[in-house]
């Protein structure tokens, strides 16, 4: 992925977190048939230091496990908030009208040795925690054991799991959009209370965003 020094966000940490808050993601792999992909959700374990470990899983029937070239590098892909930003957000288009639209956004490439697994006790305990994660802000939360033991046995075999590990080999790249031109040159920005009334509610969280995660 290509990134400009002036966007790039290398902070472990801050990757981890966008990572944790994003959590579907697309696992991307090169096989005998070329490129696929598919939108999964991931759970993120920080070990081993300092990049750790990517877990997910796919349907069994999805072919992508099979197709996958052995022992190859997987391509995951994280998006943050994003949205069209206005040349109307900044004082510059009235000032001198040498400000043109960008899109910001936050996106994070993470890639690394692919490997699948489909032992039944390894599957639950991935589930468990993938579950266990998504319901846990909730004033009653699911739990993989409130349904049938021998139901969700015969769920585990309709998936594949895999992880993308080794932290000498997981790299993560990153790109935190912001709107400013190549040069690292940006508009003079709006003034305040000037901007609300002509913007739209998608791009102000993509700005604040952007913004406060760097």
């Amino acid at each position: 992925m290509y990134v400009p020094g002036i966007y790039k966000e290398e902070d472990v940490q801050v990757l981890h977190d966008a990572i944790r808050n994003s959590g579907l993601a697309i696992l991307v792999t090169v096989g005998a048939d070329g490129i696929e992909a598919s939108h999964v959700p991931m759970l993120l374990d920080p070990e081993p230091a300092p990049f750790g470990t990517l877990h997910g899983h796919v349907a069994r029937s999805n072919p992508q496990w099979q197709r996958a070239a052995s022992d190859s590098h997987a391509l995951a892909i994280f998006l943050g908030p994003d949205a069209y930003i206005s040349p109307a957000w900044y004082a510059t288009k009235q000032e001198t009208g040498k400000v043109v639209p960008t899109w910001n956004y936050v996106a994070i490439h993470a890639s690394g040795p692919l490997r699948f697994f489909d032992d039944s006790d390894r599957l639950l305990a991935h589930v468990t925690k993938l579950t266990e994660r998504q319901e846990e802000h909730r004033t009653a939360p699911w739990a993989v054991t409130d349904a049938p033991e021998d139901y969700i046995r015969s769920q585990l075999t309709k998936i594949i799991g895999f992880e993308i590990a080794r932290t000498d080999r997981l790299r993560i790249g990153s790109v935190w959009s912001r709107g400013w031109s190549e040069k690292g040159d940006r508009p003079r920005p709006w003034s305040p209370g000037s901007w609300k009334p002509r913007t739209r509610t998608g791009e102000l969280k993509a700005a604040s965003a952007c913004w406060s995660l760097s």
